[in-house]
């Protein structure tokens, strides 16, 4: 049996850090499924209980997510339409039980290729604060912060106190979109997380990002760019493959091949820019 930590401040929770070492969890979604023991052995720090780490508030700068904000809080908070995705991507993640548990610092800390989360955090253009007691708090960008499957920069002593989204990507509608071999409670094959800002018919912000089909999710820049400036008419002639390519490293294995994924991919961003295009007044 492992020394089980469970300050209620965050000062408190960081002291724990620099002096033990011990592993930060939350709703343990991920980590009980990881481990072959009957319980979690050496030093565990349990965040739910710090104050000011879970919910959503908007701020002068844009909005903040507390790391153990719960899938649940997502799905039921009042948010705008950039957040649709995120919503749709938290209906997704797992079964009601898992969405009431796990949270959404906890699903990026995990660092799962095929991570729901992802792809719509990485389209608001989301930030990690990250906190020790000896560094105080920095900020790191979502697309810095997670390295490669099962690899983030996060130092022992460090801690995620909140997710970021900073107010100029709170533009426009979204849309995210998941392919599996079954409707719910399933691994991601395919991912694509969509939000499009539109002015007079023209697209002025997009943001496009694809998950399961490489190493992490990844931001399609060349698309994005394509994208800007172009009408809502000829959207959907623009997106291809050959410009989604900077955005896909796709690996064959028993949910599906390489050549899969990438076809995939290409269907379900043309399906997203579809839907958040109907959604435009």
């Amino acid at each position: 049996m492992g020394i089980y930590h469970r300050p209620g401040k965050l000062k408190d929770a960081l002291a724990v850090l620099a002096t033990t070492g011990a592993r930060p969890v939350a709703g343990c979604t991920d980590v009980f499924a990881a481990t072959e023991a009957q319980d979690l052995r050496g030093e565990v720090l349990d965040v739910t209980r710090i104050e000011g780490l879970r919910g959503i508030s908007e701020t002068a700068s844009g909005w903040r997510i507390g790391a153990a904000t719960t899938w649940r809080d997502i799905v039921d908070a009042r948010l705008p339409c950039a957040f649709d995705m995120l919503q749709q991507a938290a209906r997704e993640v797992g079964g009601a039980q898992v969405q009431n548990a796990g949270t959404v610092a906890g699903n990026i800390c995990n660092a799962s290729p095929a991570a729901d989360g992802m792809p719509p955090l990485l389209a608001l253009g989301a930030q990690v604060e990250v906190a020790s007691e000896k560094r105080g708090v920095h900020v790191v960008e979502l697309e810095q912060f997670v390295t490669g499957p099962r690899e983030i920069v996060l130092r022992s002593d460090e801690l995620v106190s909140a997710i970021l989204i900073p107010s100029n990507s709170v533009r426009g509608h979204s849309r995210f979109l998941k392919l599996g071999a079954r409707k719910h409670l399933v691994i991601s094959i395919a991912m694509a997380a969509v939000r499009l800002a539109v002015e007079n018919g023209t697209i002025t912000d997009a943001a496009i990002s694809v998950g399961a089909c490489g190493p992490v999710a990844i931001r399609a820049a060349t698309l994005e760019k394509a994208l800007i400036g172009a009408s809502t008419e000829s959207a959907d002639q623009l997106v291809s493959l050959a410009l989604l390519d900077d955005a896909l490293a796709p690996i064959s294995d028993v949910r599906g091949d390489a050549a899969y994924r990438e076809a995939a991919a290409l269907e379900l961003v043309q399906r997203a820019i579809a839907d958040v295009l109907e959604q435009v007044p």
